[in-house]
């Protein structure tokens, strides 16, 4: 583009998707489906990024974030193009989704323009959902340091000690001066200061013939050792539970900068499911033996991050509690009438959508990660390697391209992994294993990859084979319950007769992901497509215990909950089209749309449960592939 306000700048144009996206030609990067920008306005920032949509879901226990093999933290970019680095990226129907299940005609809109467009609120086990309402401290919290020596500080003291416990003080540490030279006095300064300001040590100096007291962090492996067992009270809970609100950052990078405040290991925290980067999300976070008070604090140094309906609880949470999650969507600038949209959105509240696993299960690379996963369980651990290490198509980072080539040339572990600026992504760690154990060793040295990498392998796998199923399986019967199909009965699965399958809606109908511990509908080809990949479907025990999947039964039809949607018009494309639990604790007025406005824009809510990805339902809404290789192809086209 020539603009000078775009310069230097390359234009996508998505027609399907009536939008344009700008990107540097030397820092493009590639995660998912969607190209975002770093900040909240029109002007694209000096490395514009392209976010993983990570969705609130996942496969049964386990946390929802997954990221595809090959990406680092860290590392120059290349000068590589989007077209050439989607070029051999997946379709939907690569991983099996090819359904609908309305006839209505779809529309453009577009997904995320703002991250302030894409709202999460977690749904807690008792069905309530999470909002951020109340900032204040519970009363027992402030009971308790009036009762607690709360005249030996002074305030100033205390604000004193308070920058210095949250770093913002330039000092290293803060001397009080005891007037009154009596053990006694200094044991009450010392235990008010270990109460009030934990993660402060104290000790005595002595300073021209004067006490003090001072105060400073503690150090190395003691500061981030559990809690220390300071004043506590009995009748309190061991655990604080809050609301965590959070802006255009993700569930695990917010615990990173809250564990850094309070000087914590980051595992001192527990949640019932990760969500989103790119938007605004609202969910429950429990604490060991942290105040609110010490919490609250935070408020007033933490970006993008609010803390609050702060109460203390005997237990932490856990991954998976959570009921699943109610958003709230815009898609901006549709394309279609107020008629198609009525259409769409009854056809989701009365019908739903078919419950695929969605795109960013199954990552961007050249080599997708379920053919990882079906190497790993069919025990060809030589292929495993050869798939995350050989050179591959399409454009990727210079110093992973000399990587590959290294190891095709020499075979040599470490020969390739010299030529890794990053050792932690998945080709260092495996290169690292393979280094240590040898190549008869894959198996050990494939376990330096984190459980959860390896498993999220298999997962995608699974999730291919369940995708397909389910897309043959419509096509075949469609939208009823026919003889053979799987019902859950509690927690067991049982395959329906004919005369069953009368007193049963689409609704009812589970499909399996593959194991050795499920039962198999008996009208569709599970047995014929995994024999064709190789796998023996009655014998899915692997010798390694950590791949041996029990499999799992999913609704093959979801039908969101709490439906409703409106068709706002709107002038300014900068403004915000969600009112959110933030401006409404600050009394911000809620936005005001013009009747005559020159965009459109639908708004849309809806509640999941949770490994329900929101993205397979805006599909049915748009009847549009959401693959970022089927979008450039549309882009490519266009031009053409």
């Amino acid at each position: 583009t020539n603009h000078p306000k775009w310069e230097g700048f390359a234009v996508c144009l998505f027609p399907e998707l009536n939008t344009r996206i700008l990107i540097p030609h030397k820092h493009t990067r590639v995660r998912s489906w969607r190209l975002v920008y770093n900040k909240e306005d029109d002007t694209p920032s000096k490395k514009p990024r392209v976010e993983s949509d990570r969705e609130n879901g996942g496969p049964p226990n386990q946390a929802e974030e997954e990221e595809p093999e090959g990406e680092a933290s860290d590392g120059e970019e290349d000068g590589e193009t989007f077209a050439d680095m989607m070029k051999h990226g997946l379709t939907e129907v690569d991983v099996g989704i090819l359904k609908y299940v309305s006839d209505h005609k779809g529309f453009s809109g577009i997904l995320k323009e703002r991250y302030s467009d894409f709202v999460v609120h977690e749904i807690n086990k008792t069905g309530k959902t999470v909002h951020l309402d109340d900032l204040s401290i519970p009363a027992d919290v402030e009971v308790s340091y009036i009762d607690l020596h709360c005249d030996v500080l002074t305030d100033e003291q205390k604000q004193q000690l308070g920058e210095l416990q949250l770093f913002k003080n330039k000092e290293d540490s803060v001397s009080i001066e005891v007037m009154e030279d009596t053990k006694e006095k200094r044991t009450l300064v010392h235990k008010a200061i270990k109460t009030q300001f934990p993660g402060l040590e104290t000790k005595t100096e002595d300073k021209d013939g004067r006490k003090f007291i001072v105060a400073y962090h503690a150090a190395g492996k003691k500061a981030l050792a559990a809690p220390r067992k300071h004043f506590w009270p009995k009748n309190r809970g061991s655990f604080c539970h809050f609301v965590l609100y959070k802006e255009n950052k993700d569930t695990m990078d917010a615990i990173n900068v809250l564990s850094k405040f309070l000087r914590l290991r980051p595992n001192m925290f527990s949640y019932m499911g990760t969500k989103d980067k790119r938007a605004i999300t609202v969910q429950e976070i429990a604490v060991l033996k942290i105040t609110a008070e010490r919490l609250a604090h935070l408020n007033k140094c933490l970006m993008n991050l609010k803390l609050g309906n702060f109460c203390y609880k005997n237990h932490p949470l856990k991954l998976g509690e959570l009921q699943g999650n109610h958003f709230t969507v815009v898609l901006r600038n549709i394309s279609g009438t107020d008629e198609q949209v009525h259409q769409a959105m009854t056809s989701l509240r009365q019908t739903g959508f078919i419950n695929y696993y969605g795109m960013q299960r199954f990552g961007t690379t050249a080599v997708p990660t379920q053919q990882v996963g079906r190497a790993i369980l069919k025990n060809d651990w030589n292929e495993v390697v050869d798939l995350i290490l050989k050179p591959r198509p399409g454009a990727e980072k210079e110093y992973l391209v000399r990587c590959r080539e290294e190891w095709a040339k020499s075979q040599d572990p470490e020969a390739a992994l010299k030529k890794l600026p990053n050792k932690r992504c998945v080709e260092g760690q495996l290169l690292r294993g393979l280094s240590m154990h040898g190549k008869k060793s894959i198996v050990t040295a494939f376990s330096l990859i984190p459980r959860n990498n390896r498993l999220m392998y298999i997962h995608s796998y699974q999730s291919v084979v369940w995708n397909t199923m389910v897309s043959r399986r419509i096509e075949a019967f469609g939208l009823k319950a026919v003889e053979g199909d799987l019902v859950l009965r509690g927690t067991t699965a049982h395959v329906l007769s004919a005369e069953e399958a009368e007193n049963h809606s689409i609704h009812d109908i589970v499909m399996p992901l593959p194991g050795y511990d499920v039962i198999y509908p008996s009208h569709h080809g599970y047995r014929e497509m995994l024999s064709a990949d190789g796998l023996d479907i009655d014998n899915m025990r692997h010798k390694v215990k950590d791949y041996s999947l029990a499999g799992a039964y999913r609704r093959i039809i979801i039908r969101p909950s709490d439906v409703s949607w409106s068709v706002i018009h709107y002038d300014d494309p900068r403004i915000s089209l969600v009112h959110n639990d933030f401006e409404k604790l600050e009394n911000k007025p809620a936005p005001v749309f013009n009747k005559e406005g020159k965009y459109r824009a639908l708004r849309m809510e809806f509640s999941l449960p949770p490994s329900s990805y929101a993205t397979m339902a805006i599909r049915e809404v748009l009847k549009l592939d959401t693959s970022i290789k089927k979008q450039t192809q549309l882009n490519t086209t266009w031009f053409n």
